[in-house]
């Protein structure tokens, strides 16, 4: 499809600005409540998070002008489905400052015991991973917003490849496959709390989110036959 530049809402600055601050902001404060410079994992998970959101966004911005502008609407876009001006905050932060805020306080009081490397090296590969398909979704899909939403002002069409010919939801999917690996990168067993808490707050807004697509998106019931998992092939 080929889009007017012309008609295209370009991201400002200061949008720019916060987006970038938001993703250094929560590494930032994995060290702030961890109160150890010398903590190695939380440096690779900064280097990796900051990488993923940043990078992922420059890239998908660059492949579909106007994403980023569409994401940062929030609240003012059209057709925004109530429930979900609860869900879309609730998910945001579940998957952020709950987990570096326990993770950082769990290693400066040392609450869960002592895990070997190969383990934090395992929770890092889960971490790449998943940031990694999450951001393909992202790149992939010119359609995915903030909140859930028919974009009839965006001419909303079906996004069936990259990730998406695997499971419906790839960016769920990424992203709740890196919280065990922040488990046991970071080598936190009570950041397990707000993993699972994170879970179910995904869990409903993706129930919520896909039976809206396929009552109002026009062409998902046909690809929900031929792509009939969500997240994990095989299982959910």
């Amino acid at each position: 499809m080929i889009v007017n530049q012309k008609s295209v809402m370009k991201l400002k600055p200061s949008q720019w600005f916060s987006s970038i601050m938001t993703y250094l902001s929560i590494p930032i404060i994995l060290l702030v409540c961890g109160w150890d410079l010398g903590w190695w994992q939380a440096w690779v998970f900064f280097v990796l998070i900051v990488t993923a959101g940043i990078g992922g966004r420059v890239w998908a911005e660059h492949r579909h002008p106007g994403i980023l502008a569409e994401r940062f609407k929030y609240f003012k876009a059209q057709g925004i489905k109530s429930w979900d001006k609860v869900f879309a905050p609730l998910m945001a932060l579940s998957l952020s400052f709950p987990l570096v805020i326990v993770a950082g306080l769990d290693h400066r009081f040392t609450w869960s015991p002592h895990l070997p490397i190969w383990m934090n090296l395992l929770g890092f590969v889960l971490i790449v991973f998943g940031y990694a398909f999450a951001s393909w979704a992202l790149i992939e899909n010119r359609f995915f917003s903030t909140f859930v939403r028919i974009q009839k002002d965006r001419e909303h069409e079906v996004c069936s490849s990259g990730p998406y010919a695997i499971v419906r939801h790839p960016g769920y999917a990424g992203n709740l496959l890196a919280l065990p690996g922040i488990v046991l990168a970071l080598g936190s067993v009570w950041t397990l709390i707000p993993v699972v808490i994170a879970i179910i707050i995904a869990v409903v807004r993706t129930e919520l989110e896909d039976r809206t697509l396929q009552e109002e998106l026009k062409g998902y019931k046909a690809y929900v036959q031929q792509v009939r998992y969500k997240w994990i092939p095989g299982i959910y």
